[in-house]
């Protein structure tokens, strides 16, 4: 039987034997919370869970590192609403207090208390079944300072960083761009940096430049730039009397912070005016425009984008068709065959009746076989005479 289920066991075996017994059973942890480090500005969940009958009650209270600081009880909202605390009573307790934004005052004990006694709560009784305790420790660390530099040179981009305090045991580094790992180390130097070969502009975004220390430090790298703005498609089609779909976007960092269409580059077009819907979303933009008509919406629409490094735009030409349109490649092929099929007829009646044939007259003539036999037979005989 596995540590876990064995745990388990115990305080369910004394569930079951004080059922029997007909008193309030004693209560047990099945998980109790784990000590663990964090740095400033972090933010830590600790985790208990208990069994009894009745279902006990479990709260949380916390005992700070200054010398005659006493347990204190915590409650959801606490800590300027720092503090949260979520719990469930259903076969069993479980509680999770999680703690936002943490501060080095933040660090001390921190005990999971659970009791299944009517006067648990009481002011004047004391409770015929104790409260059980769970305890765990919670180290707040200062976050050291990272300098970071993002410097171009020679085509290429050389990202930085720099721990200005060392307090911490430094094991190796990483370079990460969203979830994926660009490049590792095991090299124990507080300076680290990672080399992009490009321009800015094709790879502006935010790297992340790991320390593999206790507990693990990330510095943050931007590479920001004005919006490189794109068309979904440079040239759009639609049919008279539809919706017409125009979308550009821009896959630059940071995100756009406003966009703008125009018509013909001239004509600003604002959301619902007229046949005009636009919806906008970080860095992506759509018109749509109701009703296609030939003569006023076929043309050029500009998507402009700004954020706080500049401003970039894109074209899409739309090009209207008429609901005919798909029906004259059709008739096209149609008059092809139709013209085909008259100068074939009129070449047939037009042609010239051909010559009489050479066998017509096969009967005014020996074959030449017939008179090369017939020789044959003449020689034979004169050799017999």
């Amino acid at each position: 039987m596995a540590a876990g289920q064995r745990g388990l066991m115990v305080p369910l075996l004394l569930l079951i034997g004080g059922l029997a017994a007909g008193v309030v059973a004693t209560t047990g942890f099945i998980k109790s919370p784990l000590s663990q480090k964090r740095l400033t500005q972090d933010s830590v969940e600790l985790y208990c869970e208990a069994i009894g009958n009745p279902i006990p009650e479990i709260q949380w209270w916390f005992e700070g590192n200054e010398p005659n600081e006493t347990y204190a009880q915590l409650w959801d909202g606490a800590r300027q609403d720092r503090v949260k605390i979520n719990a469930t009573y259903n076969l069993h307790s479980t509680s999770t207090i999680y703690i936002a934004n943490l501060t080095s005052d933040d660090s001390g004990m921190y005990e999971c208390r659970a009791s299944n006694d009517p006067d648990r709560n009481h002011l004047s009784k004391s409770p015929k079944v104790k409260w059980i305790r769970s305890q765990a420790n919670v180290f707040v660390i200062e976050r050291p300072d990272i300098t970071t530099r993002v410097i171009s040179e020679s085509g290429k981009l050389i990202l930085s960083c720099n721990m200005t305090t060392t307090y911490l045991a430094i094991s190796g580094h990483e370079w990460m761009h969203g979830d994926k790992i660009l490049h590792t180390d095991t090299d124990s130097s507080p300076l680290t940096s990672y080399v992009i070969e490009g321009k800015k502009e094709e790879h502006s975004g935010i790297y992340e430049c790991v320390y593999k220390t206790s507990p693990v430090i990330k510095g943050q790298v931007n590479i920001s730039v004005g919006p490189q703005v794109l068309a979904y498609k440079k040239s759009e089609h639609g049919n008279e009397g539809d919706t017409g779909v125009l979308i550009c976007k821009s896959p630059s960092f940071p995100a756009v912070d406003s966009w703008v269409w125009y018509k013909n580059g001239q004509e600003r077009i604002f959301n619902g005016s007229g046949r005009y819907i636009t919806k906008s979303s970080g860095n992506k933009t759509e018109l749509r425009i109701l009703k296609l008509s030939i003569e006023e919406d076929t043309g050029d629409y500009h998507c402009n984008a700004t954020n706080s490094y500049g401003s970039g735009s894109a074209i899409v030409n739309l090009r209207v068709r008429s609901r005919l349109a798909a029906l004259w490649p059709f008739l096209g092929i149609v008059a092809e065959v139709l013209v085909l099929v008259t100068i074939i007829f009129i070449y047939e009646k037009r042609r010239k009746p051909d010559e009489v044939p050479d066998d017509d007259d096969g009967g005014s003539a020996p074959l030449k076989s017939n008179a090369t036999n017939h020789k044959d037979k003449n020689v034979r005989q004169r050799n017999a005479n």
